[in-house]
């Protein structure tokens, strides 16, 4: 209990598992982890694992060096983009000393922040970080690897059907810890009305009973597990005892660190892998003991395997079991039961700060999002028959076409020549009273910026801000007086939903359209309950400021509107809109 006062009365960061915090600080918090984090966790961590919780010290470590790399990014007033870089290098350097692994290390830097994706800016600095970092543990440790092995070698291809069947085992019992583990935490620990510094009192009291109910097993049970691991390896453990520490390591994980024990889920996983493994290995090889040979194999594999599975890293797994054991001769069954465990727990992770890919991260879906404008051409978005006034219209001809088609700006065009635009702000200049006299030619601009079909939306985007204009009026490539269409900052938003639409559109609930931001705009979401005002109404009775347009989310799939599109009821309104502007809309729309 003294190292969770500690935590939560100095740093509540500290509290719970390392890694998981500092994935979250990536994605959430630019990358910064106060200074005083780092060195609570530290004596948290040590005295929570000193104590007999049964948690690692790898995610306390990896907290602590991304911490400092954080801290030090900050120091040097770097940007945010470099702070992010230089803690997933602290990370990876963390990693790479404690396991003596650096290609390991570095790849699991990278690899851990997401499910299905790879932090690349950050390769180099972690491979760099990694190498140092292991060079001067190693200066005082020594260079030999963390786990001593019989020798493993992959001699017999039918082998693979066994490691197959490790690897799905794997899979289950994968999907079960992390249930389990999070079931503790939120539907037990998180319900308590006690304060948080008691509960891992009685995460401990948990972890006392399983030891007074298996005194034999303690090695496993208390702390990493490490020498029980070592065990499996040798060859010293009843099968009987690994099925126990495999479950009693879940059980005593989730007690020590889901109660808000400062400590790492990744030696126990590494621990609870290789007990599946063993198992799996003992009883093929009881089986079948002219195909697999030497049951210690299947331990390393089951490492590797069940924690690259849970903590969605297979390549860092299999890169890291390697470096740890100094051989690379079951790399085949590595990757196969890596790739059957990732396969089977897609959607589970012990990890629960981890997004799908970086398009779901906030610090890079406004570079990705420019990246689909980068793919789209003009005459992808553009409107190529749009309404033209004559320069001797009068003002209130113009202004009466705008109130009725709600668009806010014409080319201005005669004998088939393109000869300015007049938007509504032209109008305002002139008072109302005069609009029946002057005529279009005495208020349109007529020094233009226009693109052609084949220029990019993000060019055209990028023009549109700076100029704070809203509209472009395109023109034939070879003949910049024949205009051939019009886009507007709406053009550029359908488009840029209908390329969006197979991926971030069709996330719901809580991964909902949140906030896109592209130069100082925003696409953002509005729900239209049971019973709102806007059902049965036209998308074009709205009264929506100007360069707005809306997108509709429908159970049946994403729907680009017309003016004359009736909203319905479960809709979700998709806006494009200036950042400045969002409230007000937000507001009218009864969000």
């Amino acid at each position: 209990m003294i190292g969770s006062i500690i935590v939560y009365r100095f740093a509540p960061e500290a509290g719970g598992e390392g890694i998981d915090t500092a994935i979250s600080a990536f994605h959430q918090s630019r990358g910064i982890i106060p200074g005083k984090v780092p060195v609570v966790k530290a004596i948290a961590s040590a005295i929570t694992i000193g104590s007999g919780g049964s948690a690692g010290r790898e995610g306390p470590i990896a907290q602590i060096a991304g911490g400092v790399g954080s801290v030090l990014a900050s120091y040097l007033k770097l940007s945010d983009r470099d702070r992010r870089i230089m803690m997933v290098a602290g990370i990876s350097a963390g990693i790479a000393s404690i396991f003596k692994s650096p290609l390991g290390g570095a790849l699991f830097g990278i690899e851990v922040l997401y499910k299905r994706d790879f932090e690349m800016s950050a390769i180099v600095p972690s491979i760099m970080s990694s190498v140092i970092g292991y060079a001067v543990f190693a200066n005082f440790t020594g260079p030999g690897p963390v786990f001593i092995t019989s020798e493993c070698l992959f001699e017999r291809p039918i082998e693979l059907v066994f490691y197959g069947l490790l690897g799905l085992t794997c899979a289950i019992c994968g999907i079960f810890y992390v249930w389990f583990f999070y079931s503790v935490r939120d539907k037990f620990f998180m319900r308590l009305r006690i304060p948080d510094y008691f509960k891992p009192a009685i995460g401990g009291v948990g972890v006392g009973v399983l030891i007074l109910l298996f005194p034999d097993l303690i090695s496993g049970i208390i702390g990493p597990g490490y020498k029980a691991l070592q065990d499996a390896l040798f060859g010293n453990l009843a099968v009987s005892a690994m099925i126990i520490l495999i479950f009693a390591k879940i059980l005593a994980t989730s007690f020590t660190v889901g109660s808000g024990g400062s400590g790492g889920v990744f030696a126990p996983s590494i621990v609870i892998g290789g007990m599946i493994g063993g198992v799996v290995g003992e009883l093929s090889h009881t089986l079948f003991p002219h195909i697999v040979t030497n049951p210690s194999c299947f331990v390393l594999v089951g490492m590797g395997s069940f924690f690259g599975g849970v903590a969605k890293v297979p390549i860092a797994a299999i890169i890291m079991i390697s470096e740890m054991t100094g051989s690379y001769a079951l790399l085949a069954p590595l990757m196969l039961a890596n790739a059957t465990v990732y396969a089977f727990t897609e959607r589970w992770t012990i990890y629960e700060s981890q997004v799908s890919t970086r398009m779901r991260s906030p610090v890079h879906r406004k570079e990705l999002l420019v990246d689909v404008l980068e793919s789209i051409m003009v005459k992808d978005a553009m409107n190529p028959s749009p309404l033209t006034v004559s320069p001797d219209d009068d003002l209130k001809h113009v202004y009466d076409l705008m109130e009725k088609t709600g668009h806010m700006g014409y080319p201005v065009v005669k004998d088939d020549k393109l000869q300015g635009i007049v938007t509504i702000k032209d109008l305002e200049k002139v008072p109302s009273e005069e609009w029946d006299e002057k005529r279009v030619k005495d208020v349109a601009t007529t020094a233009l910026l226009t693109v052609t079909p084949d220029d990019m939306l993000e060019d055209a985007l990028h023009w549109l801000v700076m100029r704070d204009i809203g509209r472009l009026p395109v023109v034939d490539r070879d003949d910049s007086k024949k205009l051939v269409g019009i886009l507007t900052r709406s053009d550029i938003a359908r488009a840029h939903v209908k390329a969006m639409a197979g991926d971030v559109l069709t996330a719901r609930g809580k991964r909902g359209v949140k906030g896109l931001l592209i130069h100082g705009t925003r696409i953002f979401e509005v729900p239209i309950p049971l019973h709102h005002r806007l059902i049965g109404k036209k998308l074009a009775e709205l009264s929506l400021p100007a360069g707005i347009i809306v997108a509709i989310l429908r159970s049946d799939g994403v729907i680009i509107p017309t003016g004359d599109t009736v909203i319905e009821a479960g809709d979700r309104l998709v806006i494009f809109s200036h950042d400045d502007r969002v409230d007000g809309i937000k507001r009218y729309l009864g969000s």
